[in-house]
C-alpha cells in the first residue's frame, strides 16, 4: 500500500501565497514516508520533470496535476498532459479532455460552504468525477466532508485522503493508502479502481487555531501588497494572482480559517483514525 496526496500547493502557486519550496515539500513528504505526492497549483500545471530525479532520490513519486477552476469551482486534473489542461473552463471541455487522454479527476472539498465548491455540481456531472475528496481542513465538531462521503457511496465513488496542503504541517493528517505500484498511472488506475483506504486525523482545536493564524496571516500579507508586484519564488512564467479573504470566502482555506475562528465549543482533543474504504 503507498501512502499518497494528491492536493498539494507549493510557492509556484499563481493564486495563493505559499511559503515554501517544491523541494521543501518533498522533503517533508519523504520524512512522512509518502510515497507519492501530486503537487496540484491553482490554474497552472507545474512541469514536474525537474523535480522527479530530486524527488526519486527520496523515493517519492510525483504525479502531475493542476487545481483547475471549472465554471468558478475547483476540480483535480491529476496525470493528465500538461498542455491538455492549460484551456479547461467549462464541464464540456472536462468531457473532451477525458474522451482524449488518460488522467484522474477529483472533486476537492465539494460541499464546503465556499464559492469556489461545486456543490450542486456534482449531481448534474457526476460521470466526470472519478473520485472524491476527503479533505484534512476539519474539526470533530466541524466537518464538511461529511456530505462528500454520503455523496460518493450513493454514486459508487471512491473516496481519497488529502492534505489541501497550503502549510507544512498539514501534511500527513490526512491521506490514501493505495494498492498499487510506484507509478503514476497505476496509482490513478488504482484509484478509479476503488484501491484506496482514506485515513484522516480531526485537527485539534489548538492545532487549528494555530494554522488558521498561519493561513490568515498570508492572506493580510497578499492584500498588502495589492497593486504592487510580488516577489516571484519559483516561478518562471506568469504573474501571481490573489484572492482576498475579506468579504465572502473564494476557497476552503479562508472558509474554514473564518469558521474555526466562529467556534466557541471545543472539541476533544484526542486524535481519532478515521478510515473508509470502497
Amino acid at each position: 500500500m503507498l501512502k499518497v496526496d494528491l492536493h498539494t500547493h507549493t510557492a509556484d502557486d499563481p493564486v495563493d501565497r505559499i511559503p515554501y519550496t517544491t523541494r521543501a515539500l518533498i522533503d517533508r513528504a519523504a520524512a512522512l514516508g509518502f510515497d507519492a505526492l501530486a503537487i496540484t497549483l491553482h490554474d497552472h500545471q507545474l512541469d514536474v520533470r525537474p523535480y522527479r530525479r530530486y524527488a526519486s532520490e527520496r523515493r517519492v513519486t510525483l504525479i502531475p496535476g493542476v487545481e483547475q477552476t471549472i465554471e468558478g469551482c475547483h476540480v483535480l486534473l491529476l496525470n493528465f498532459p500538461r498542455d491538455a489542461t492549460k484551456n479547461i473552463r467549462t464541464f464540456a471541455d472536462l468531457w473532451a479532455l477525458k474522451q482524449r487522454d488518460r488522467g484522474l479527476v477529483v472533486a476537492p472539498h465539494p460541499f464546503f460552504p465556499a464559492s469556489t465548491c461545486l456543490w450542486t455540481l456534482m449531481d448534474r456531472h457526476a460521470d466526470l468525477f472519478d473520485a472524491v475528496e476527503r479533505n484534512a481542513m476539519w474539526l470533530r465538531a466541524v466537518d464538511f466532508n461529511r456530505r462528500a462521503e454520503r455523496w460518493a457511496a450513493r454514486h459508487g465513488k471512491p473516496m481519497v485522503g488529502n492534505g489541501d496542503v497550503h502549510r507544512l504541517e498539514q501534511l500527513g493528517t490526512t491521506y490514501s493508502l493505495v494498492d498499487a505500484a510506484r507509478d503514476p498511472d497505476a496509482i490513478c488506475a488504482a484509484i478509479a479502481a476503488g484501491r484506496v483506504r482514506v485515513v484522516s486525523y480531526p485537527h485539534t482545536i489548538t492545532g487549528a487555531a494555530r494554522l488558521v493564524a498561519k493561513l490568515f496571516a498570508g492572506c493580510l500579507f497578499d492584500r498588502r501588497l495589492d497593486g504592487e508586484k510580488p516577489p516571484e519564488l519559483e516561478r518562471s512564467d506568469g504573474p501571481r494572482q490573489r484572492y482576498s479573504v475579506f468579504g465572502r470566502p473564494s476557497s476552503p482555506d479562508q472558509m474554514w480559517s473564518q469558521r474555526v475562528q466562529n467556534n466557541v465549543s471545543a472539541p476533544s482533543r484526542s486524535v481519532v483514525r478515521k478510515s473508509f474504504s470502497h
